[in-house]
């Protein structure tokens, strides 16, 4: 059995894919963003190999995540499924920065460096990717006058574009893009009217199944179907400038 650490696993999508690895038997170590949200698992916290807590809007809590999950022990899988979706304003994170920039792309980058070992990675994107353009002039916001849903599909495209750099850069992890679809959860809205479970599903998959098309790299996912991402996304020179803007608002460097 593997075991798996889930990012934003109290609810939504996250708690989905983790109910199922434990149902499958797998060690599942959980996230909540503060400690009442992990109280809040109860009984699915006493079925976890652990719970581990940090807000993902500061660099300084997520690192924290990181030594927290490392003194657990290697992790075979990390899936990176938080999210934040339509910030009203830009926010202000403690280092200041955008915080869906933080959340969505700079946790992570941060989490991807820091945690020892796992062989399989799998980071949450979204078919809005598609509208993030390929610009790295401004990615933090601090210029431009605030667009919600623009920077929000940036920051997928920023991920989509990682997940596909740590691809091609290490070529003994197995590292993917997964689009869930826009599925009813909190962030996703009661109308959404895609298939929850598939959600979740294609994630869990590509965390610990020997399916040969599950062992694959540089995949863009959608309910276990490969999907083309967005062109920006798969260019390698892209790819190698926002790691180094990445590593420049971070001060790590991932490669």
């Amino acid at each position: 059995m593997a075991r798996i650490f889930i990012t934003g696993s109290a609810a939504g999508l996250g708690l989905g894919a983790a109910l199922t690895l434990l149902d499958e038997g797998h060690d599942v170590v959980l996230h909540a963003r503060t400690a009442e949200r992990a109280q809040a698992l109860g009984g699915l916290a006493d079925r976890a190999a652990s719970v581990v807590v940090g807000d993902l809007s500061s660099g300084e809590e997520t690192r924290s995540l990181a030594e927290q999950v490392n003194r657990i022990g290697r992790m075979d899988a990390l899936i990176h499924n938080a999210g934040t979706y339509l910030e009203p304003a830009r926010g202000t994170t403690p280092e200041g920065h955008a915080r869906t920039l933080a959340v969505n792309t700079l946790a992570p980058y941060l989490l991807t460096a820091l945690i020892e070992g796992p062989s399989r990675l799998i980071f949450l994107s979204s078919g809005l990717h598609r509208s993030g353009g390929g610009s790295l002039e401004d990615i933090d916001w601090t210029r431009r006058r605030w667009n919600a849903s623009q920077a929000y599909a940036e920051s997928k495209l920023y991920v989509t574009a990682l997940a596909l750099a740590a691809a091609r850069r290490w070529p003994g992890v197995l590292s993917n893009a997964v689009d869930p679809g826009w599925v009813p959860t909190k962030m996703g809205g009661p109308g959404a009217p895609d298939d929850l479970a598939m959600g979740h599903l294609t994630q869990t998959w590509l965390a610990t199944s020997l399916d040969p098309a599950a062992l694959t790299s540089g995949g863009y996912w959608h309910h276990r179907t490969l999907r083309t991402p967005a062109a920006e996304a798969q260019d390698p020179g892209l790819q190698d400038r926002l790691l180094a803007r990445l590593g420049e608002l971070t001060g790590i460097t991932l490669f």
